[in-house]
This record gives structure tokens, sequence and C-alpha cells, in this order.
């Protein structure tokens, strides 16, 4: 089975913190899943960082070394699930 590697650094919001996390598919059931939401994120993703709203969260994407850029509220789908995974059950 292949694996990725897949890290969500999360910055901005009120208070200003930065969260990050970092999810290895190794050994996960439901890596095929995570990989298709994994692809569509980065493809959905920006080069450089973007900036929604005031006080919203901006985030960092990186999948086996590529890295993209999004924020809220105009996160993908794939994006919403992927950074809610990520930083839920990752490292």
């Amino acid at each position: 089975m292949d694996t990725m590697r897949i890290q969500v650094t999360r910055t901005g919001g009120l208070a200003g913190r930065t969260r990050q996390a970092e999810l290895d598919t190794a050994e996960r059931t439901d890596a095929p899943h995570v990989h298709a939401l994994a692809r569509e994120a980065v493809v959905g993703g920006l080069r450089a960082p973007s900036y929604g709203v005031p006080d919203g969260f901006h985030y960092a994407i990186t999948v086996d070394g590529r890295t993209v850029h999004c924020a809220d509220p105009k996160l993908t789908d794939s994006q919403r699930e992927l950074v809610s995974l990520v930083l839920r059950e990752g490292a």
C-alpha cells in the first residue's frame, strides 16, 4: 500500500496561535480515502499564502513535500475535511 505524509499548519484566528499536526497514512485502513482528499486538496490550493477573512484561519497543507495554502472561508470540501482530520488525529 502507498503511504502519504500529510502536514497541516493552521495560523491566524482570534488568538493568533499556530497549530501544527502531521499524519502518516501507512497504517490507516482509510488510506485510499485520505489519499484522494489530499490529492484534491493540493489541486485546489494556492502556491502562495492566501488570506480570507479577518481573524480567520490560514492553512498550509503539505503532502509529500508539496505545500499549498488556503484560508477560511474559501476552503474546498476536500481541504476542510483533510484539515479537520489531520488536526484531530495527527501527531
